[in-house]
């Protein structure tokens, strides 16, 4: 599982930009799928067929990550760049970055606090006022290195911190990880393991993914942002090492009650670590699933994280072994209660 995390979270994966997580996940589940495909947008969907194939059970997870796109060079040569996802322009400043398919390196900077106006040091600084400096002089020498488009990820070492692992992009990395570690077990039902593009800009795969497939069972996986940090209340939210965080209402959907409470008391029979939460402030993939065609059956389940959507995360390994273990009770499990 480790090995599986480090090379996911290293890998180049921003909205729109998947390339490298889908041929990591390809690689993985070749052997152990029945069938393979990728569709239009980008998106894997894995089939492994069980002795019945009455019910289509689906598990989602997203490959794509928060990031930035360079929008626009500048006469002296600095690179301007729009968001791509929710991140906080705060947490940006002298980030290091790699840039494009060369992985041209690069640090994000700002004007010094003495040369800022005294609105820019009092107010939050956009991203507009940022830029990114990759070393060069001139707009002709660092138009030879890097292009308007070209996607960018932060350079972020992926390491071990006792029980705890940090790195860039966990959330996606974590939550595909522990599903292509799931689909190693047997099923009654056929089970459709699709990994998802363009979740951070709107869950766009997996609106596709829904209406393609039309399950009778879905589960969510993702990441959620921990509240467990100093100064943050923990009402309502999830913790680092306390197992699976089980959605039960998020910003995009309602779980299923029946399942969730059911499911809850299986995982509790098999000494699985779940902490139940309401995670309004978030969106999770799951309303893709909810809303579309007939509607479905849908829960959800999260991997607890710290800094989510930021150039560096710290998630516990603990969590995403009893996420990973919730993906196969629920695979186990649903088809006989719905």
């Amino acid at each position: 599982m480790a090995e599986l995390l480090e090379r996911l979270s290293q890998a180049r994966g921003v909205s729109g930009c998947e390339g490298d997580v889908r041929g990591i996940i390809t690689d993985e589940i070749k052997n152990i799928c029945d069938e393979i495909t990728v569709d239009s947008m980008g998106n894997v969907i894995a089939l492994k067929k069980g002795e019945d194939p009455s019910k289509r059970i689906v598990v989602i997870a997203n490959m794509d990550e928060a990031g930035l796109i360079i929008s626009g060079i500048t006469e002296k040569g600095f690179l301007k760049f729009k968001l791509v996802g929710n991140i906080d322009p705060r947490k940006l400043v002298s980030k290091r970055v790699l840039i494009g398919e060369d992985r041209v390196k690069g640090v994000i900077g700002m004007k010094a606090i003495h040369l800022q106006t005294k609105d820019e040091r009092e107010n939050v600084v956009g991203a507009d006022k940022l830029f990114i400096d990759i070393g060069e002089n001139d707009l002709k020498s660092a138009e030879k290195r890097v292009k308007k488009g070209d996607y960018v990820m932060f350079d972020t070492s992926f390491e071990n911190i006792g029980e705890r692992v940090k790195g860039k992009a966990l959330g996606r990395s974590a939550s595909c990880a522990a599903l292509v570690k799931a689909l190693r077990g047997s099923f009654k039902y056929d089970v459709y393991a699709c990994f998802t593009v363009q979740k951070e800009v709107g869950a766009r795969g997996a609106q596709i993914v829904s209406r393609r497939i039309a399950p009778d069972a879905s589960l969510t996986v993702w990441a959620a942002e921990t509240s467990d940090m100093y100064g943050c209340k923990e009402i309502g939210g999830c913790s680092l090492g306390k197992g699976a965080a089980i959605d039960v209402f998020d910003k995009s959907a309602v779980a299923d009650r029946y399942v969730t409470d059911a499911l809850a008391r299986e995982a509790e029979k098999e000494e699985i670590n779940i902490q139940r939460c309401v995670l309004t402030p978030y969106s999770s993939g799951m309303g893709a699933f909810q809303t579309a065609g007939d509607g479905t059956v849908c829960v959800s389940a999260a991997i607890p994280c710290r800094y989510e959507c930021s150039p560096v995360s710290l998630m516990s390994l603990s969590d995403i072994d009893a996420v990973t273990d919730y993906i196969s009770l629920f695979l186990r499990k649903i088809g006989d209660m719905i």
